[in-house]
């Protein structure tokens, strides 16, 4: 928890053994975090130094010991926390600065790259060609996302096993990333990739399913796309293409809105997943969960902390509810919903 502070595991664990208690010694200390007594005295010395911790004043003789002096500072010497509020605070600020300045050199760098001389069209697209390199840019994308990730997944995987994508998917998911996935039938072809995309989906995942698609893709945030090519123009080896925003980019993103609009959900069930029928014109668990928040008077922003899915998704189901209601107004859906006899 502290090691994102800049404090190592070991003086992790010396200082939230001292927040358990008013003082203690070093010997105390180092029974608690499982460490040697002349490490953690070591440690101890450090964090004083650091203004995190603080020799205690009624320790006989210590008040005026100086920093560093911990280690030999005998077994009646004993510590205390200096306030988390005061002590902490400057480490953060550090770190959100540090942030910003990174943060900051990201942008100046992606800009220079895009309008630098030497690549004139690199600003547009890029041709990356071979396994790893494709594996890399693709988990560079999906790891990379922020808000949104689009995916067209057709036939079996090439370069990018189905275990890789599904820790991909994994890290995204638990970001709070808005996943959205349209799948051609035959990628669902056995048992065993029905109960990842059950598990995938019951994570928040949202995936839809059709008969066939152009290509395969991945979208990041509206920003970058990655299309597989052709292996024959690259002699056999997987090959890709990443777009970068462009009119292009702009067209792909059209093309999954298109595909997403006209495919049908996939539902988990015990065993797997199920493909909504057409007829079917009821919410679903998860459009239901978000209904009852929405009738308490909860704010989208709540609902989506409670729920853990993103906002965009709370915002996608409630459209739906909407759409199946046929109401134009949120007050006009509650009144359905009761009526309806949806809660």
């Amino acid at each position: 928890m502290l090691q994102a502070l800049g404090l190592s595991p070991a003086e992790e664990a010396v200082y939230t053994a001292l927040l358990a208690r008013p003082t203690a010694s070093a010997q105390d200390l180092a029974r608690q975090a499982g460490l040697a007594e002349g490490d953690t005295a070591h440690i101890l010395d450090d964090l004083t130094a650091r203004g995190l911790v603080a020799v205690d004043a009624e320790t006989g003789g210590a008040a005026s010991a100086p920093a560093g002096c911990g280690a030999r500072g005998g077994s009646a010497t004993r510590y205390r926390l200096t306030p988390p509020s005061v002590a902490l605070a400057p480490l953060l600020v550090e770190q959100r600065n540090a942030l910003h300045r990174a943060e900051t050199a990201f942008s100046m760098l992606t800009e220079q790259y895009r309008s630098t001389a030497a690549h004139p069209a690199g600003s547009v697209v890029e041709v990356v060609v071979g396994v790893e390199q494709v594996a890399h840019r693709f988990h560079q994308l999906q790891r990379g996302a922020q808000r949104e990730l689009l995916v067209f997944l057709v036939g079996a995987p090439i370069a990018v096993p189905r275990e890789d994508t599904d820790t991909s998917e994994s890290a995204a998911l638990d970001r709070g990333v808005d996943f959205r996935v349209v799948a051609t039938k035959d990628y669902l072809d056995g048992h065993e990739v029905a109960q990842d995309m059950r598990a995938a989906i019951t994570a928040g995942l949202e995936l839809r399913l059709v008969e066939a698609l152009p290509l395969k893709m991945v979208v990041s945030d509206r920003e970058r796309a990655m299309v597989p090519l052709d292996m024959a123009d690259s002699g056999g080896e997987p090959s890709a293409i990443v777009v970068h925003r462009s009119g292009l980019l702009t067209a792909l993103v059209q093309l999954f809105e298109k595909e997403w609009a006209q495919a049908r959900p996939l539902y988990p069930t015990p065993t797997g997943v199920r493909v909504q029928e057409r007829a079917e014109r009821e919410p679903t668990v998860g459009e239901l969960e978000v209904l009852a928040l929405l009738l308490a008077g909860i704010s989208d922003r709540r609902a989506a902390s409670q729920l853990g899915v993103s906002i965009r998704t709370v915002e996608r189901r409630t459209r739906r509810l909407m759409d199946l209601a046929g109401a134009d107004s949120r007050l006009q859906l509650g009144w359905h919903a009761a009526r309806a006899g949806w809660l």
